[in-house]
């Protein structure tokens, strides 16, 4: 009779129950219906009293950053970031090579060339070692990722960006919440960028914010993003050609009751991820990211593990995530492919956002290793999953190691 509920077993995660996502709050439902009730769903004009205004101070004092301004989502954000920090068409930008789209699409619809640095394959984020590879002359900045909420090493990353006088985005939509050394993320580059997506932890449907502390940034993003018009002027005087990247005030209201949440939130999976480490790291051929004493806070969005098939008796990576699934356990393999590898980074497509002439890298044929080792090792889940019962998180230690010990069913 067979064990594994693939092949028609009981399954071992019956009793996990994730919650769905995302969740109303009080604070949330007043807020849009306040709005609803004011007649004031955009935002045209900035007085303080607008649900925008609200969320940009709260956003911004629970930083401790000097200036917040929303915008209408986090693929928009970073454009309006990489904008406001001056790139010029034909300058070069290191982005991760594993990270979702938005983080290296962003930089060549502001006409830019995007770099791809490998990533490491322990953090998931920026390897440190490779980063000062990919500098040359044209190089401006870095686009970098605090991927699944687990900071990068600011310590290692902030000498390098002084010494070549770059700027930093903090591209953080993964990481709402999360701190380095007792600061927030978000807060130690030129612009922290954030996403408000319904799949993220401080969810509006859609929607984004950035965070700077430089007065003349804010001022050029906050104009950037209202059309170019400076917010609080009167009149049809426009000061820069820019799309409109302003939030609803609708999204804002949500945005501003799931902000009173978060933390609440966050110390919940933050401690039902505690339960889940103990058990990952009890199994071999599970390998969990590293305990940092430096990271104070963790902030979820996704969050990941690699899988070593060897311990498996050689399953593949697929067929474990298959088998994982059939037990109740709701898990995927992340993003497929490096980023240089999508489609959208071939020379025909991102040749038509530069200047003729610019020299594009090849990019179909460059080899990252610590890139392409987390496309085929990696297990991804969602931080749903952490908001379930202590019961329900013990029970995916045993489903995999159910799957360990009853193997051979899957290898017959």
């Amino acid at each position: 009779m067979p064990e594994l509920a693939i092949d028609g077993g009981p399954e071992a995660a019956a009793d996990l129950e994730v919650p769905e996502w995302p969740q109303v709050n009080e604070s949330s439902r007043r807020y849009v219906e306040e709005c609803l009730e004011s007649g004031r769903w955009c935002r045209t004009t900035t007085d303080g009293d607008g649900f925008c205004d609200r969320l940009e101070a709260a956003f911004a004092d629970y930083h401790d950053a000097d200036h917040a301004i929303a915008v209408s989502n986090g693929t928009t954000a970073i454009e309006l970031a990489l904008r406001a920090c001056g790139v010029q068409p034909g300058d070069e930008v290191i982005v991760p090579s594993y990270s979702f789209i938005a983080s290296a699409s962003a930089i060549p619809c502001v006409g830019a060339v995007p770099r791809f640095v490998d990533t490491d394959v322990e953090t998931y984020n920026i390897d440190p070692d490779h980063l000062e590879e990919v500098i040359t002359e044209k190089t401006v900045g870095i686009v970098g990722v605090h991927f699944a909420g687990y900071p990068m090493d600011m310590d290692r990353l902030l000498p390098i960006v002084e010494e070549n006088d770059l700027f930093l985005i903090e591209d953080s939509a993964h990481a709402q919440g999360s701190e380095w050394r007792g600061e927030k993320i978000g807060t130690f580059g030129d612009f922290g960028t954030f996403s408000f997506q319904e799949s993220k932890s401080l969810p509006s449907g859609e929607g984004g914010i950035v965070t700077t502390d430089d007065p003349v940034l804010a001022d050029r993003a906050r104009t950037m993003a209202n059309i170019g018009r400076r917010q609080g002027e009167t009149g049809y005087y426009f000061y820069y050609l820019a799309s409109n990247r302003r939030l609803s005030e609708l999204q804002a209201g949500l945005a501003l009751g799931q902000l009173e949440t978060l933390d609440e939130e966050n110390r919940i999976r933050e401690a039902r991820e505690e339960l889940l480490l103990e058990e990952l790291e009890s199994i071999d051929g599970i390998e969990t990211k590293p305990r940092d004493d430096r990271i104070t806070a963790r902030g979820y969005c996704i969050e990941n593990f690699r899988y070593d098939s060897a311990a498996f008796g050689g399953l593949s990576r697929d067929r474990f995530i298959e088998a994982l699934r059939a037990e109740g356990v709701p898990v995927s393999d992340g993003y497929e492919m490096p980023l240089y590898r999508q489609p959208a980074f071939f020379r025909n497509e991102v040749g038509r956002f530069l200047p003729t002439g610019t020299e594009i890298p090849d990019y179909p044929n460059h080899h990252l290793p610590g890139a392409e080792e987390i496309c085929e090792t990696n297990v991804t889940y969602s931080h749903r999953l952490l908001l379930a019962e202590e019961e329900g998180i013990r029970a995916v230690g045993a489903a995999i190691r159910k799957i360990q010990d009853n193997v051979d069913e899957l290898l017959e």
